[in-house]
This record gives structure tokens, sequence and C-alpha cells, in this order.
């Protein structure tokens, strides 16, 4: 297949190219600048000039492919509902460029969108439209489309890493650097679900080629991670206290991060294994982080 990527050269994209294109698809790379094209065609893939503010270029490119897979996102995440919304606009007009035809749309959002209630697991076919996360905006629109007839399949991410970067947790990271202590809230009992970043481009892939229309999966390796484990291997990483904050202190020391770092971000993967035959062989989210920190 011939799939219009955007975010063809970020964290996950880029990864999503490679397992793409090692597959034998042709892949046409949403991107905005010229070092972002020498590097799609470096690797054999071909460019599209554009950006996800540009939703002709984004329509243009959809119209060309037999298939699209949305990674990008604006990961400012002091305006992320902002921002969400902005995907969600996103997903409306590549959706537009693809009615009419069986081609599928795979759009992404995040695991706590399945969650049923607060601290149950995140299950891939659960969906409330009335859900107060800010990733609603993404899957609503999806559902929207689907209601029309097209083609939409959800890819939930957990926190996707390698030894570079870790998802939320690479703010962890940066805000204990700044702080000089390693921080969870309470018990620090929350779950967090992860993936490794090459067995999350090889599960795009398999629901590129095997999936059902409408469906959701989850993007989750290790289902429960504690989130004190977290912040003890930061701590250990970069030789600082590790410490429990009140939920009144964790206010002031996460600042934007607090409604995260609160949160259980737990999943399954038990219906992803099940259905895509998705078999996820990397290294932890800790394994990961200790190799970051240099322990």
């Amino acid at each position: 297949m011939r799939v219009f990527l955007t975010g063809s050269t970020g964290f996950i994209g880029t990864q999503v190219t490679r397992e793409l294109l090692d597959a034998g698809h042709d892949v046409l790379g949403l991107t905005r600048s010229d070092h972002g094209e020498r590097a799609l065609r470096a690797v054999g893939a071909v460019a599209h000039r554009g950006d996800i503010e540009d939703l002709d270029s984004l329509r243009k490119g959809a119209e060309q492919c037999d298939a699209v897979i949305h990674t990008a996102f604006d990961h400012d995440f002091t305006y992320f509902v902002e921002n969400c919304q902005k995907d969600g606009r996103v997903i409306t007009a590549l959706g537009a460029a693809l009615e009419g035809s069986a081609r599928p749309l795979i759009i992404t959002s995040g695991t706590a969108m399945g969650c049923p209630a607060p601290g149950q697991p995140a299950d891939e076919d659960h969906f409330d439209p009335a859900h107060p996360h800010p990733r609603t905006a993404s899957e609503l629109a999806g559902h929207a489309l689907s209601e029309r007839g097209i083609n939409v399949v959800v890819m939930r991410l957990s926190q996707i890493h390698n030894p570079v970067k870790q998802g939320l947790v690479t703010y962890l990271i940066d805000l204990a650097r700044q702080k000089g202590v390693s921080a969870y809230v309470s018990e620090g009992n929350e779950g967090w679900s992860a993936a490794h970043l090459a067995d999350t481009a090889h599960l795009y892939r398999l629901a590129l080629e095997k999936h059902a229309p409408g469906a959701r999966y989850n993007a989750t390796a290790e289902q429960t991670i504690a989130f004190r484990d977290i912040a003890q291997v930061i701590g250990e990483g970069l030789g600082v206290p590790t410490v429990s904050l009140s939920p009144e202190q964790a206010a002031a020391h996460f600042g934007w991060m607090a409604g995260f770092a609160g949160q259980d971000m737990s999943a399954s993967n038990t219906k992803t294994r099940e259905r895509l035959g998705w078999n996820p062989k990397g290294p932890g989210l800790l394994e990961d982080v200790r190799v970051c920190l240099g322990r």
C-alpha cells in the first residue's frame, strides 16, 4: 500500500516509516522542512510538504494514498486542550479525503481514553464520548467519521520509549533535574503503561494490514508500572532523593504534569495482542530510563 504518514519525521513517525518501508509499503511522509524532506528521501520515502496547520495539504496527501496513518501531534502540553481540539480538526480533514472509499485512517489517541472507571486498566473496547480527558476531541472526530462510513482505526498510546525518550517520563526526568528531587504523589501506586518504540511501530503496521474497521488498539507492552517505581529509578539515575508529596504539594511541584502524575494510566493489551497477533519484545520502560540516565 501507499501510506500517507503524518508526523513522519517525529519520534514515533520515523520508526513507523522504517517499519512500513521494510514491509514493502510505500510512504508519502508529511514534512514542513527541507531537513525533513532530506531525511525521508534518505530512507526511501517520498516527502509531501505541509503541516497539520494546513488542512488543504493534509487532504491532498491523503487523496494520493491507499491509507493514512496520523501520528503528528503538537506536544506543547501547556496548550494540551487546544492542541487536542486542533487534532480533532486534522482528523476530520484527513477523513474527508477518504470518504466514499474503504481506505483506512489510523488515528492516534491515548490509553487513558479507554479507562472504564478510576483505577481500572484501560480497555480497547471502552469508548466514553463524555470522557473528561482532552484527547476525547481526537476520538470524537474519529467516531463522527466512522458514523459517516469512513474506515477509522484508533491507536491508543501508552508511554512510548527507547533509551533516548520515554514519553511523559522524559518530562519527569527534566523536572527532577530542575527541582533536585524525584517525586511521586502520596503512595505512588498509580499504574502507568508503556511500550517500546520498535514494538509500537510494528503495531501500527499490524493495524494497517489486519485491522477491523472501527477498532481500537492499545500500544501497551507493560500493562502497569507503579509511578513510585518510575520516580525511584529517576532519582537513582540522577543521584537525587526520591520523595512523596501530598496532592496539595504535587500541584506546585509538577506544574502542568500534575494532572498526569497522580493519574492511573494502566492499560490492558489482551485484546490487541489477540486480534492483531502482536507480540512485543522490546526492553521495558525502567530499563530504557536507566540506559538514558547512564545507570
